[in-house]
């Protein structure tokens, strides 16, 4: 698969060490889209994708069947996305998404991050434009095949990868549903290995020494964080 998407589950790995915290983060997540789209994953894609990655992330089905009932009810916490951009040690670029029930807090506490990890903090759009915001769909497949059926549904795709007969797809976000649909159409029920949206940087920078040091405590501040739910960047192999 494509280097972006490895980078990323390398940077995930080391969240998912706290499984208390990593199953917070899915509650919230699969809560807030269930709420927004409704909690049947057959009629929202996105509740379903969350679902999936969840189950490969082993989290136990009480966590996602709790999470949904609570959406059921209508009330309950109201959590909203916060992102947060800024440059951190060496220069590197940083996003960092959040669900939060109180921005003020969530944002005085990414600041302490920020300033620990000597990085600088900017406002939305700082570094976002260095990166794509992209959904990448990975699965057994031919890529002929996959770019016959994408361009059929006139898919806008920015790339497709084949390796070792994986298929890695990526699109702009809005092309989510279509190109689901798409390769649902063409090929029928898909197992997917990556079902995911993710902020991809145009060009990545490698670090050392100190800056690679800051760099991994500056992210493990982050990562401690119960309101962060992803942090990219364009750091490599980290």
């Amino acid at each position: 698969m494509g280097r972006a998407y490895q980078n990323r589950k390398d940077s995930m790995a080391k969240t998912s060490a706290n499984k208390s915290r990593l199953y917070g983060r899915y509650g919230r997540e699969i809560y807030v889209v269930a709420k927004q789209g409704g909690v049947d994953p057959d009629g929202n894609l996105a509740l379903r994708s969350i679902i999936e990655r969840a189950k490969r992330e082993q989290v136990p089905s009480h966590v996602i069947d709790k999470a949904i009932d609570k959406a059921k009810g209508g009330g309950g916490e109201d959590y909203s996305l916060a992102r947060y951009e800024g440059f951190g040690p060496g220069g590197c670029t940083v996003i960092v998404e959040c669900l939060t029930d109180n921005p003020n807090r969530t944002f005085g506490d990414v600041r302490v991050c920020f300033n620990k990890g000597k990085s600088k903090l900017g406002t939305q759009g700082t570094v976002s434009h260095m990166f794509d915001h992209s959904i990448i769909l990975s699965f057994d497949g031919d890529e002929e095949a996959v770019m016959e059926a994408l361009l059929n549904a006139d898919v806008d795709i920015t790339d497709i990868e084949e390796e070792a007969g994986k298929v890695t797809v990526f699109a702009p976000t809005v092309e989510y549903a279509k190109a689901k649909t798409a390769l649902s159409d063409a090929m029928g029920d898909i197992e997917y290995d990556v079902d995911e949206i993710q902020w991809i940087p145009h060009a990545y920078t490698s670090l050392s020494g100190e800056d690679l040091e800051m760099f991994e405590k500056f992210t493990e501040l982050l990562n401690d964080l119960d309101d962060v739910q992803n942090i990219y960047h364009n750091v490599e192999n980290q």
